[in-house]
């Protein structure tokens, strides 16, 4: 049966395994505590620009029409092309010390990016991420109820500033730590702040070009030569 796993469902299983508690005792309830962390996230959330929010408008309605294609960053990257944005696949990597061991991840993550010229500060041009299921990058095995009330507030679909995000990473990286301590669990490194970064912040970042496919109604596209993104301001 092991053999028909894949990586990635296997590394989630060692991870799942790992952040449980294998007991049968109940989940411990969190004790009454104020809303300060879902305050923040709020208002981190409403610091979203109207560019930001015209883009993330666009990807919500890319989502509700497309069916069910294959690849469904690839397809977001397309539309938004056509559209006439500059979008592209970012992909990736970066490494990661666990104790006194060095491992190397290549290819952990992907998402997409959008470069929108504002022509009310000077032509600047600024880069927004677009995660397409943020909020399970930050779920666990075990969460106290605090923890799963925060995790709820968070949008699956993130379209929002470096910035934005990083203040998001932070909160809920430490959110998480509390919420495995209560529940007298070891935090493990690929919870940390630092590792979470990396998936959006990584200076080995590639964007991948999407070709555009005509038909955008089949799950068809290609990877053409990758280039290097945009340096993060991180």
């Amino acid at each position: 049966m092991l053999g028909s796993l894949g990586e990635e469902e296997l590394d989630q299983m060692i991870r799942d395994y790992i952040e449980s508690d294998q007991s049968t005792s109940p989940t411990p309830v969190s004790k009454p505590a104020p809303k300060k962390s879902q305050s923040i996230l709020q208002d981190i959330l409403l610091e979203a620009t109207d560019i930001e929010t015209q883009l993330l408008d666009k990807v919500l309605m890319y989502v509700r029409g497309m069916g069910e294609p294959n690849s469904l960053k690839e397809w977001v990257v397309m539309r938004l092309q056509v559209d006439g944005y500059e979008a592209s696949l970012c992909k990736t990597s970066w490494v990661s010390s666990f104790g006194h061991k060095v491992i190397q991840f290549t290819g952990d993550y992907d998402y997409i990016d959008v470069m929108i010229m504002d022509q009310n500060l000077s032509n600047k041009t600024t880069r927004l991420i677009v995660d397409m299921d943020l909020r399970s990058q930050f779920e666990l095995a075990r969460p106290t109820q605090t923890y799963k009330e925060l995790i709820n507030a968070l949008p699956s679909v993130f379209v929002g500033s470096e910035e934005r995000l990083d203040k998001i990473i932070s909160l809920l990286c430490s959110a998480a730590k509390a919420s495995l301590k209560e529940n007298d669990l070891h935090i493990p490194p690929w919870r940390k702040a630092e590792y979470m970064q990396s998936k959006w912040f990584s200076k080995n970042c590639n964007k991948v070009s999407v070709m555009l496919n005509p038909e955008l109604g089949s799950d068809a596209s290609e990877e053409k030569n990758s280039a290097t993104c945009c340096p993060s301001i991180f």
